[in-house]
């Protein structure tokens, strides 16, 4: 076999494990992701190992999607850290075996303490799966390994599933982008949805100009702007817009008559405004809108507060 053979092959052993999950679902998920939406601790997901890793990605995932949770080793929790546990939380306990010694150690101390388990192995007979409250079955036809040994299909079915008990949680939920912003302010997605205009908007050198203004002196004042437009106020309050776009159709239009007109002749009577609290998110969504690059920031009374340009949006 070549070299890309083996990826390919692996890809497709772990890609009909994943398929294999489906049939596999039952009464059992329904029932976790209920423990775990009623839950009014933590999550505590455990595991030894691989699993343990497998484990402290799930438990990061649903973190991060609105149901509390921390990894937890085994191991450790005969060192003291079985005080972090009440009977408030859920443990969701993973090994592909169900037979894994260090995780069965812990399992008495959390019956103990009257903590629901949601297990999740590869075997439903195991001692894991005949202790937890709910099993949820993550077996694979065989690793995607050539020996059939290295924890290949087994490691991602059991992330698969994670994620799949993350996403049902997500949907009882109904969580929003909002919601994932919150947690996750320093991403792209948490900054659009959380940053406003009044954090972006520029306020300095605004291009202002009034209806009466005729268009050659307009120009002048739209060129010291550098925001390609001029914004029309009357008694202070926004009354119009025009852009370089509007004044090059205006001279094509007009030629030698152009700088006869006024800027009423060619402006936007209703530009689009947000207001300073103004999610960038929605500003993007207007300017994808109406295909526009700008949109002015006013206060409650239409007055100008600042410029908001694509560029700014840009974080």
């Amino acid at each position: 076999m070549k070299v890309r053979d083996y990826a390919i092959q692996c890809i497709r052993d772990e890609a009909e494990a994943l398929l294999d999950l489906i049939p596999q679902l039952d009464g059992n998920f329904d029932e976790a992701v209920h423990l775990m939406y009623h839950c009014h601790g933590k999550i505590i997901v455990t595991g030894v190992g691989k699993s343990g890793h497998i484990g402290a990605k799930i438990a990061a995932t649903l973190s991060s999607t609105g149901t509390p949770s921390f990894f937890i080793n085994p191991l450790d929790v005969f060192h003291g850290d079985l005080g972090v546990m009440t009977k408030d939380d859920v443990v969701l306990a993973i090994s592909n075996s169900g037979q894994t010694d260090e995780l069965l150690r812990f399992i008495p101390m959390v019956l103990h303490m009257q903590i629901p388990i949601v297990a999740m192995s590869g075997n439903p007979k195991s001692l894991l799966a005949k202790y937890s409250t709910c099993h949820i079955n993550v077996s694979v036809k065989k690793e995607a390994c050539p020996l059939n040994l290295a924890p290949t299909s087994s490691t991602t079915a059991t992330l698969t599933m994670g994620d799949a008990l993350a996403v049902a949680l997500m949907g009882m939920r109904n969580f929003q982008p909002q919601d994932f912003a919150q947690f996750h302010p320093g991403g792209e997605l948490g900054k659009r949805l959380l940053t406003t205009a009044q954090d972006v908007m520029l306020t300095e050198n605004m291009p202002v100009i009034t209806p009466e203004m005729h268009l050659g002196e307009a120009i002048i004042l739209v060129s010291k702007g550098k925001l390609g437009l001029g914004i029309a106020e009357a008694e202070g309050k926004i009354v119009g817009l025009i852009t370089d776009g509007d004044i090059r159709r205006a001279m094509e239009k007009w030629q030698a008559e152009f700088f006869d007109h006024t800027v009423s002749d060619i402006m936007t009577v209703k530009p689009k405004t947000v207001p300073p609290q103004a999610k960038i998110s929605e500003i993007q969504q207007i300017m994808n809108k109406y295909k526009i690059h700008t949109v002015l920031v006013v206060d409650g009374d239409n007055r100008l507060q600042g410029v908001v340009d694509h560029y700014a949006c840009m974080i």
